[in-house]
């Protein structure tokens, strides 16, 4: 193995976060499409788990989108995605966290049928009014240009929104 092999899925957030981070590092990595209907095995024998994205490289193995952007940027950040506040880790943990388990209940809705809809649709749009509070001040999060939380953020932002387009989220946050 020469290049570190990204094993990514087009669609899935966390893995659109992990290309983002790579492509903004200028990392070169061998990218492995795959469908996460048919799994190939050397994904699964990289990376049990089976969840993408997975950075693979002759070493060791990378199997979280945060960490996968981390090691990206560690090896070089021209864009200063690193140079955040503390906190913005934790807006990512509130990302991941609440936010991403209210808009999974609101876009599922038929597999979540004893959860209160309209209470994850308001716990989804006070993370969004957060984010909007934070973008009155600034063009981006913590700064004028993007930083790690941003990116981290992002693809499941355009996911809320596809999501009010579709009628999902179509009631008052």
């Amino acid at each position: 193995m020469t290049l570190p092999i990204l094993w990514t899925f087009r669609r899935c957030p966390y893995a659109m976060r992990a290309r983002l981070a790579i492509a903004s590092a200028g990392v070169d990595v061998e990218l492995r499409e795959i469908l996460l209907r048919d799994k190939p095995q050397p994904f699964l024998e990289a990376s049990p788990k089976g969840t993408v994205p997975v950075v693979q490289t002759k070493d060791r193995v990378i199997e979280e989108s945060l960490d996968v952007m981390l090691w990206a940027l560690d090896q070089n950040d021209p864009e200063g995605w690193l140079n955040m506040p503390k906190h913005g880790f934790e807006l990512i943990a509130e990302a991941d966290g609440p936010f991403k388990l209210a808009l999974d209940r609101t876009k599922y809705e038929s597999r979540h049928p004893d959860v209160d809809i309209g209470q994850e649709r308001q716990n989804a749009g006070c993370f969004l009014q957060k984010l909007d509070q934070l973008l009155d001040q600034q063009s981006f999060l913590f700064a004028q240009s993007p930083r790690i939380a941003d990116m981290a953020i992002l693809p499941f932002v355009s996911r809320a929104w596809q999501n009010m387009s579709h009628g999902r989220l179509d009631k008052p946050l």
